[in-house]
This record gives structure tokens, sequence and C-alpha cells, in this order.
């Protein structure tokens, strides 16, 4: 069987990881295409090189830009990506631009459609991702869900026939990199001046998080008024709009750093007091790791991490400030989102569905 991944963002090159090992495992053909959407070094090639990954087999190169330029430049090239490698299958990760228009070229040109990730949902219209998440769902042949609640929401609009629990291949890397981490000694790679258990990891880079410069300026206030350093590991964008509003990210508790090789990071949030993030990966790695995270958003797609008491939604500076320096919640050995065996049960599931 002809696998084709599609990919452009460092989530999406993080669950590749486990799946391309998964796909080699079960003798299939893997056909790699790279978007581009995440053109940064740091955000884009080194992920393949520290995490294993064959070279892509195709690359879009499509760079920055509106959502409307992304997903048409992807749409325009993928006709003939699709065409030369006629996959049999095409699979499509999250919920990225690259996810939405690998799924409207695949399907219009009669391919078979995998969505890794399926049913999560925020319920929140105003994020893109919202609106990427559901309509790939809706194009797809078989949605591969990470969880019982995305099965729910598959399920209440009408997909449960092509729905299969597969649980998260985020967790089948984190927990092979961590072992990697805490095999080699676990340095934190932020240096020395920051002692393990005395400082917090933060990422901020949605837009309405940042494109506001009354919202950047109080996300930013709260930081630089924590118990403890935060280090913030910025994004160029996020660094183009702070200096753009005249906002300094390096005032009291909080100062930054470029963004960390996804070993580093996890090495960084193993040795953390906890997280900072308005990420979607970044929520469920750190309760993976059992790290505290308190996510600067209105709502979560990871639900079972609050439900848990391992990650506070937080919004005004009171309220970050408040989660941030709040006690460790309780242990668990709860397993929402699998054990560290879903992209072999993904694989299984493509196979058996589409083959």
């Amino acid at each position: 069987m002809k696998i084709m991944s599609v990919v452009g963002a460092r989530p999406q090159f993080v669950k590749l990881a486990p799946i391309a090992e998964a796909i080699a495992a079960a003798g299939h053909e893997h056909i790699i295409v790279h978007t581009g959407q995440h053109y940064d070094p740091m955000l884009s090639d080194v992920f393949f090189r520290d995490l294993g990954i064959p070279a892509p087999d195709a690359h879009l190169g499509v760079g920055s830009g509106t959502h409307g330029v992304q997903t048409g430049s992807i749409l325009a090239q993928m006709d003939e990506v699709l065409e030369r490698f006629s996959p049999d299958c095409v699979l499509v990760y999250g919920d990225t631009n690259s996810t939405l228009a690998a799924a409207v070229s695949a399907v219009k040109l009669h391919f078979p459609v995998a969505h890794l990730e399926a049913g999560l949902r925020s319920f929140n219209r105003e994020m893109p991702e919202e609106h990427n998440r559901v309509l790939t769902d809706h194009a797809a042949d078989l949605c591969l869900a990470p969880t019982e609640v995305a099965m729910a929401h598959l399920a209440q609009e009408g997909l449960a026939e092509r729905a299969v629990l597969v649980g998260d291949v985020m967790t089948d890397v984190l927990y092979q990199v961590r072992d990697r981490v805490l095999a080699s000694g676990g340095a934190n790679p932020l240096g020395g001046e920051f002692q393990p258990g005395e400082f917090y990891v933060a990422t901020i880079h949605r837009a309405e998080n940042t494109n506001d410069p009354e919202r950047l300026s109080e996300v930013v206030s709260a930081l630089a008024q924590a118990d403890k350093p935060v280090v913030l590991l910025a994004h160029p964008r996020v660094r183009a709009k702070a200096d753009e509003h005249g906002i300094s990210l390096e005032a009291g508790a909080l100062t930054t750093r470029d963004p960390l090789a996804y070993p580093e990071l996890i090495a960084a949030v193993l040795a953390s007091s906890g997280v900072i993030t308005d990420s979607g990966g970044l929520q469920k790695e750190a309760f993976l790791l059992r790290v505290p995270c308190t996510t600067v958003r209105h709502e979560t797609e990871w639900v079972e991490t609050v439900a848990l008491g391992w990650n506070v939604l937080a919004n005004t500076p009171e309220e970050i400030t408040a989660a941030i320096t709040r006690p460790t919640p309780g242990p668990t050995d709860a397993t929402p989102y699998g054990t560290g065996h879903a992209a072999g049960a993904a694989v299984a599931a493509i196979s058996a569905r589409i083959a």
C-alpha cells in the first residue's frame, strides 16, 4: 500500500515521526510531502533530523502568508503531486492550512483521505483551526480519533461509521523522546542560570494573543509578574509583533530565547516548574510529562487535561498570574491519550479500512 503523508507545521512533524516508523514496520510505501507552511529551520528541517524522519519526497515551499494565500498555494501544487505519486491513501494531520488544502485536493481527485487527530473540537468558530479540522473530518474517508471525547464529537456529527479510536500519536513520540532525554541525563538546554524547578517555560503565538497590542501587552505583563523566571521561546513572528507594537519581551520575570528543537523543548519542560502556552500540542505534552500547564485561551481541545487538574484556562492578567502560581495538582495515572501505541493502530486502521 502507498500512503502519502502531507505535513507543513511543527506539530505535524512530531506526529509524522511515529507514523513513518509504523508505516515502515508494516511494509507499506511512504510518500512524504512537506508543504513548507513553517519555513523557519527551527520549526521545520530540524524536526526531521532530530526525530529521524525520512527526507520529504516533495517540498512545496509555500512559506508564510494569509490563510487564503497559504491554502490556495498548497491547493495549486497538490494536484500535480497527487498525480505524480498516485497514493492509495492521503494521510493528513491535525488542523492547519496544510491539512485542509491537502484533504480538499485529494477528495476532488478521488484519492481516499485519512485524518489523524480527528474529532477534536474547541467549539470556537473564531479559530481558523476549528474550521480546518471540522471541514477535514467531513471530507475524510477515515477519521482517526485520539480520544473517546473525539469519538463522541464525530458521532454527534454523523461520522461514527468513518471513525476509529486509535489513541494519540503525540503520546508515542513524546514517550520515546522523554526516555531518550532522561537516559542522557536530562540536562536543561536553557543553561545553568535556570535551576531545575525554578523557572517556567512559555510559548505564546496565536493571533488572538499577539496581533492586538493591548492584548499582547496584557499577556506580557502577566508573565513579567510571575514568581519565578519565565523563559518565553519566542517565534520570529512574535518578536516582530512585539517590536511593531513597542512592547519589550524582557521585563520583570520575563526573558526570551529562540524556539528549541523538540528534544530540547521536552528537556526544558521536564526541568521546569510549569508551562504557560496557547499551543494545543504543548498543553498535552505538559500533561503527559506531569508538568502543570497554564493555557492562555478561552477553550481547549484537550479537555481531559483540565478535568484532571493539570491544565488551567486563564485569560486576564490576574487569572494568568493565579494559574501560574497555583499548587501542583494531585498525582494521576489516567491515560486518556493512550499508552504510546497509537501510530501502529492508525496504520492498521488505514490498511483495514482503505486498502
